[in-house]
């Protein structure tokens, strides 16, 4: 396998129907932004990239563009895709040195990011960088009510885009902002117009990285992280509308978990609730362990690796983040106190 830095980074954009996503790609790929570029688009999609960039037809086709990008429509299964052109990479065949998947406006995210974690062959090529989930401000509140692949897309998300917040006033965006921090308090939100987004937070924003600098919890409203329990640690879960399934809680100790104890939490969750586990991320700090120890997980793979060693001035904090459906928030939170050591 190629080390961390060799690997190809790969950008998940995803969002309901007529949230924007496309309109976020033509930028990217007209941008004279010095990226080469992979752009693999679902030929399901709602519409394509730009009919004169990539038109879907029968045979498969690879279009090297003239600054760098190179777009393809997914034929088989991502896998397949994701191989093919690592292959042609390695042949020499194309160049770039940047992925980006655009998900159907029904998909669910979880499936693509899976494959990063589940393939070794594509973990050989590939690294996942970060989940972009684009919300339209006008029909997102009644998309997010009623459709479940709305609110699993928001709840998978390192990053939010707010789209077309011209067409609604001030009181309505805020109401938006704020039900998505129900929803997923991890991911920092961004609006935007007419997919004029600054490239930065679209390439290296590090979602996935296992990296000493992950902080998985906002502050609340107030400026904290939740609420002292009183033993040295605090918990925290969000309470999300009764008609909303897809729930958040965060966790943080400032003493340190017992690693018995956690890896079978962990392993527990996971069994239990794997399938409704979205995303979750954490920085431990273990009793013994001198190096952070860094957690993500998507569904029920994750990876669980050791960090940097902690400053010899630094608080030693352990921070977490589940976001899923229908999670429960008292069994989860007791099970996480009784970790602590």
């Amino acid at each position: 396998m190629m080390p961390p830095s060799a690997r190809i980074p790969a950008t998940v954009i995803t969002g309901f129907l007529g949230a924007g996503k496309s309109t976020l790609l033509r930028r990217v790929l007209t941008e004279q932004h010095g990226r080469r570029i992979a752009v693999i688009e679902n030929e399901f999609g709602e519409e394509d990239i730009d009919s004169d960039i990539l038109v879907a037809s029968g045979a498969e086709q690879i279009i090297q563009m003239s600054n760098g990008c190179v777009c393809c429509s997914i034929r088989d299964d991502l896998r397949t895709t994701l191989g093919d052109l690592a292959r042609r990479r390695s042949a020499g065949e194309i160049a770039f040195d940047q992925v980006i998947i655009e998900t159907t406006g029904l998909a669910d995210p979880g499936p693509v990011a899976q494959t990063f974690f589940r393939d070794a062959g594509i973990a050989a090529h590939y690294r996942p960088d970060a989940i972009l989930t684009l919300v339209d401000a006008r029909f997102g509140p009644a998309q997010l009510a009623g459709r479940q692949e709305a609110r699993r897309q928001v709840g998978f998300a390192d990053r939010l885009f707010l789209t077309k917040g011209d067409l609604v006033d001030a009181e309505q965006l805020d109401a938006l902002g704020h039900h998505l921090r129900h929803l997923n308090p991890a991911a920092p939100q961004t609006a935007v117009r007419f997919g004029d987004v600054d490239l930065g937070q679209v390439f290296d924003v590090g979602g996935f990285n296992l990296s000493a600098d992950l902080d998985p919890l906002p502050h609340d409203d107030d400026g904290t992280h939740g609420h002292d329990h009183g033993h040295g640690h605090r918990a925290h879960a969000r309470h999300v509308h009764h008609d909303v399934d897809v729930n958040s809680l965060s966790f943080r100790s400032e003493r340190p978990l017992n690693p018995r104890r956690f890896a079978q939490f962990l392993n527990a969750v996971v069994a239990s609730h794997g399938t409704r586990l979205l995303r979750y991320k954490g920085v431990l700090n273990l009793l013994g362990q001198e190096r952070k120890v860094i957690l993500q997980g998507v569904h029920e793979l994750m990876s669980y690796d050791d960090g940097v060693a902690w400053a010899p001035q630094e608080a030693r904090l352990s921070k977490l983040v589940f976001i899923g459906l229908g999670l429960p928030r008292e069994q989860f939170l007791a099970a996480l106190a009784g970790c602590v050591a």
